[in-house]
């Protein structure tokens, strides 16, 4: 998903999606999507039993990349709504949010 298919998303009224946010949490206290849970990468496998395995999930990062690993593990793991985020909140805020910091 692209980050303004998204922002269309988060703003059409409809349920949203949990917005999973799979980055350190040094970089979530720098920028984050407003409504973003953290959860670390590494502390995915620990937590699966935390995550609504039918409801739909959008996976963040920074550029994309280790939210699309994330993405195919919880695919793995049985989760069949999953989303990554093209691109990241870099993505996003080039895209949606210009006033985002940025790092």
């Amino acid at each position: 998903m692209q980050p303004r298919e998204l922002a269309e998303r988060l703003r059409d009224g409809s349920d949203p999606p949990l917005l999973l946010d799979v980055r350190e949490p040094w970089e979530f206290g720098i920028c984050r999507i407003e409504g973003s849970r953290s959860m670390p990468m590494r502390q995915i496998p620990a937590a699966l039993d935390e995550l609504d395995r039918d409801r739909e999930l959008v996976v963040i990062c920074h550029h994309g990349i280790r939210s699309q690993q994330v993405s195919i593990y919880l695919d793995y793991q049985g989760f069949r709504n999953v989303i990554n985020l093209q691109g990241g909140v870099a993505a996003w805020a080039r895209d949606v949010d210009p006033q985002m910091p940025t790092y």
